[in-house]
């Protein structure tokens, strides 16, 4: 039997079984994504040697593990003891209220037409609900929120996505609400646009991880002028 085998064979016995990511990560999948934010949690408290990083995006949480440091099949042991209630609450993350000036919009007349709201109904339920960051990626630091109110979900992505996106904007697609923290191309929904800085690459400053929760503020335009460049 191989080192690799002997991993996967020993953290096949863990619930739920690993499926191999190249050769130094393994990818887990859960039964939703409070699992999966737990058992995400339970690992980093675990912290087994040459553990490099474990990373949450919505049910599935992938470990990364430095081979220098340690072996295919002790981190397969170690993760194996891993345990974490599944009947528990959310574990704990920061709680963060991002300002949003919903004035700077480009779709909000689409997401009206497409969800048979008034406007100002779509941003009373957008300010109105508690976002988890249900995983980070797209672009640095770009927070994939979830989950929009019924009423809020289904519209569809543009047909033909903008070529520049301005940082801060604020977006939503079918069932998800995001934050383009740099500028970048997109093709979500754009209803709003936050004043903060969320994302510095050179400083390291990356504010929201998964888990967190997120809930928007309504601002005006000159709140908004006078927040500009602020961080969390």
């Amino acid at each position: 039997m191989s080192a690799g085998d002997e991993f996967l064979g020993k953290a096949a016995m863990l619930h739920p079984a690993p499926v191999p990511l190249g050769d130094q990560a393994a990818l887990y999948y859960l039964a939703d994504e409070l699992a999966a934010a737990r058992f995400a949690t339970a690992v980093r408290a675990v912290d087994p040697p040459g553990l490099l990083d474990v990373v949450q995006a919505y049910t599935s949480v992938a470990v990364y593990f430095d081979l220098d440091q340690t072996t295919l099949a002790e981190i397969g042991r170690q993760l194996q003891e891993v345990t974490f209630d599944d009947r528990s609450g959310p574990p704990p993350g920061k709680h963060h209220r991002i300002p949003c000036c919903y004035e700077l919009q480009l779709d909000l007349a689409r997401v009206a037409r497409d969800t048979n709201l008034s406007e100002q109904d779509v941003i009373r339920l957008h300010a109105a609900t508690e976002y988890t960051v249900y995983a980070i990626g797209f672009c640095p630091g770009f927070p994939y929120l979830g989950y929009l109110p019924p009423a809020l979900a289904g519209t569809p992505r543009l047909e033909k996505p903008r070529v520049r996106v301005a940082p801060g904007s604020v977006g939503m697609t079918g069932r998800q609400t995001g934050i383009y923290p740099l500028e970048r191309p997109g093709g979500w929904n754009l209803i709003g646009r936050t004043p903060l800085e969320l994302v510095n690459v050179a400083d390291g400053y990356f504010p929201l991880r998964t888990g967190d929760r997120v809930r928007f503020e309504a601002i005006d335009s000159d709140e908004f002028v006078r927040l500009q460049g602020e961080r969390l």
